[in-house]
């Protein structure tokens, strides 16, 4: 519900502990209305002051398509990199839009 209000893109990271059991929501980046700025820097920063064993992230498209743009593919792939890197799993990445949602993992994309 959060997300369909908004005007914008927001990005969030979830950090898990070792049972997968949450940990906290945090907005990593604030964008535009069809973009928003993520570096992996900033979001296993917050993973790590969490003491997190995985993430998921998650973002809204305001346009309500949850369908991954060119740009969410490549920073999907950035972050799991960057986690296998780290020892902190991204479990998902999960796109909101209009009451649907993509899940990266449901799709098989990560």
């Amino acid at each position: 519900e959060r997300f369909e209000r908004l005007d914008r893109e927001e990005f969030l990271v979830i950090p898990l502990d070792g049972k997968n059991q949450v940990l906290g929501f945090h907005v990593v980046s604030v964008g535009t209305l069809t973009a928003s700025l993520v570096h992996p820097r900033e979001v296993y920063k917050l993973a790590m002051l969490a003491n997190a064993a995985a993430i998921v992230v998650d973002h809204n498209h305001p346009s309500g398509h949850p369908e991954p743009s060119a740009e969410d593919q490549a920073i999907t792939r950035r972050l799991k990199e960057a986690g296998e890197l780290l020892g902190i799993k991204l479990l998902d990445h999960v796109i909101i839009g209009d009451g649907r949602y993509f899940s990266f993992t449901d799709q098989n994309l990560l």
